[in-house]
């Protein structure tokens, strides 16, 4: 009553709002300051003026009527069989800004359903999702099907290879394959080593990371060459950190495929439900090569 009386400007007009008389409004407003000690309106002017002791409380009431709304949201949740949590491992290089509008949109409709998001190497993804340890997975695609998953195949990521400004390699204008082998070359991989499907070794000095985002980071300061996901690097050949590599052998930009997986014969509740259905559109704006 107290907001509704300041937003709509007078008790009679809260009263209306909120479906009773007057009388009720008033002396529910009369309580509430009684209960505070503090005086919340001045009743001298023909419409009742907040104080400054009003001014000060109001934003703690509006706070709490907006925690009891989040609450109720989230029984509402609960009782229509929502999830009480989600876990979705995502390999790094696919977050892309469409995958965080897709999660900000997850959180306002499903309250009642936290996310657990973790950060893994697509080769690992499979592993754990299959082991419960997550129920969904975003991952580049195994060539190998897994008869314990359920895999969509829903776009693919370009990757261009690039190296530190300070390397050889920039100085060479059309790289062949020959001319990679004397050079560091940097490659994902899981924690039980292995590697992706679809990216090839070139150079005879291999070294791993289980993470683009730190691959990155070695190939910036010199390093070794790597394969990057466009949208990780643009930014930096833009900047000149990184040299986008001219390779002979690529005629249209290297795209690893993109799926999503989840494990066979688990009951899959209206959140989960929802979150595979919008990340199939990941990649929905991008035309596949």
């Amino acid at each position: 009553m107290f907001v509704e009386t300041v937003d709509a400007g007078s008790f009679s007009a809260c009263a209306r709002k909120v479906g009773k008389v007057q009388s009720a409004v008033s002396q529910g407003i009369a309580n509430l300051e009684i209960d505070l000690d503090t005086q919340l309106f001045d009743r001298s002017t023909r419409k009742p003026q907040l104080t400054k002791e009003g001014e000060r409380l109001l934003i703690y009431a509006r706070s709490v009527l907006q925690q009891v709304q989040e609450m109720n949201a989230v029984a509402k949740g609960i009782n229509l069989g929502e999830e009480t949590s989600i876990k979705i491992a995502i390999e790094d290089a696919l977050f892309v800004p469409r995958l965080s509008q897709i999660l900000l949109s997850f959180g306002e409709k499903f309250k009642a359903t936290p996310l657990k998001i973790i950060s893994a190497a697509s080769p690992d993804i499979a592993a754990i999702v299959k082991e419960g340890k997550a129920d969904i997975g975003l991952m580049f695609l195994e060539v190998e099907i897994d008869k314990h998953l359920v895999q969509h195949y829903i776009g693919n990521l370009p990757f261009v290879a690039v190296c530190s400004p300070k390397s050889e390699l920039s100085t060479i204008e059309e790289l062949t394959m020959h001319d990679l082998i004397p050079y560091r070359q940097i490659m994902l991989h899981g924690q039980e080593g292995e590697g992706l499907d679809l990216m090839s070794q070139f150079s005879t000095e291999v070294w791993w990371g289980t993470s683009f985002y730190a691959i990155k980071e070695l190939v910036v300061h010199g390093v070794g060459w790597a394969y990057l996901p466009s949208s990780l690097v643009a930014d930096s050949i833009t900047r000149g950190n990184l040299i986008d590599l001219n390779m002979s052998f690529d005629h249209k930009p290297w795209s690893p495929l993109v799926e999503i997986v989840t494990a066979k014969n688990r009951s899959i509740g209206p959140g989960l439900t929802w979150l595979t259905k919008e990340l199939k559109t990941l990649f929905a704006d991008r035309t596949c090569d």
